[in-house]
């Protein structure tokens, strides 16, 4: 909870331990997640008080202590995706192997090859990002490892939930009924897809990262001028050209 409203931002919240029978918590209700109920719930918290020990760490390191666990437990949440991900890749090559349509086993149609194989390519991708990111993690720490981090966050869960709903297609009805577990993955991973973060969010820390680092010498001779433009000087009277003038330029070689 916010406990100041001064100082860095990022200082201003704490983490508290309340009790669920201290007096004040009322627990109006259990939150379900595509009509399933888990352990979250609506609570209001009313003149709730607690001892000044019940605060962890201690007060304005709520973010930090906020921040520890999601670098570490977005990894983890991915490295589970790619487990969940290659049950629905066995389970579709299973049923593939076992279901006769149109005169033969469906493993042989083509469509159905397609499906897998494009399915493992995208599962060994994924997998090899997560390792990047966590090497990262291990070897420069959670702050320089955010990028990789962001990615796969995004891609991860993405992908899972793309191969579950190629398994599913793959099962027919089936994969929706209750004899099979392909819905609940499903259900799952599309949560996963909001929870530490939705995927807009970790876009823009990709693009943000991205967008701040300085052109290389390559970058800019890739990108080219016309060097007309300047020459002629027909578009001096336009404001905001796509054109950098020798003032930018020269600042632009100093950054180099």
């Amino acid at each position: 909870g916010k406990t100041r409203f001064d100082g860095p931002i990022h200082t201003q919240q704490s983490m508290i331990l309340v009790p669920m029978d201290t007096p004040g918590v009322n627990i109006l209700r259990p939150l379900a997640v595509f009509g399933h109920e888990h352990d979250h719930a609506e609570i209001i918290f009313d003149n709730v008080r607690v001892p000044k020990e019940n605060m962890i760490l201690g007060p304005g390191r709520g973010f930090e202590i906020a921040q520890g666990r999601l670098g570490p437990g977005r990894i983890h949440h991915c490295m589970r995706s790619i487990g969940v991900a290659e049950m629905a890749l066995e389970a579709m090559v299973y049923r593939a192997q076992n279901r006769h349509a149109f005169g033969s086993v469906v493993s042989r149609k083509d469509t159905i090859r397609q499906i897998v194989a494009n399915a493992r390519i995208e599962i060994t991708k994924c997998r090899q990002l997560t390792y990047l990111a966590a090497v990262m993690a291990d070897e420069k720490g959670f702050k320089a490892a955010r990028k990789y981090i962001a990615m796969i966050k995004y891609a991860v869960p993405k992908m899972a939930l793309d191969v579950v709903d190629e398994a599913i297609q793959v099962h027919g009805a089936h994969g929706v009924s209750q004899d099979s577990r392909l819905s609940d993955l499903y259900t799952s991973l599309r949560t996963l897809r909001v929870a530490d973060g939705p995927d807009i969010v970790h876009l823009n820390t990709i693009a943000k990262i991205e967008i701040n680092r300085t052109p290389s010498p390559l970058a800019i001779a890739v990108s080219g001028v016309n060097e007309n433009i300047k020459k002629y000087g027909k578009f001096e009277h336009v404001k905001n050209i796509a054109f950098p003038s020798d003032k930018s330029d020269k600042k632009q070689t100093a950054r180099l």
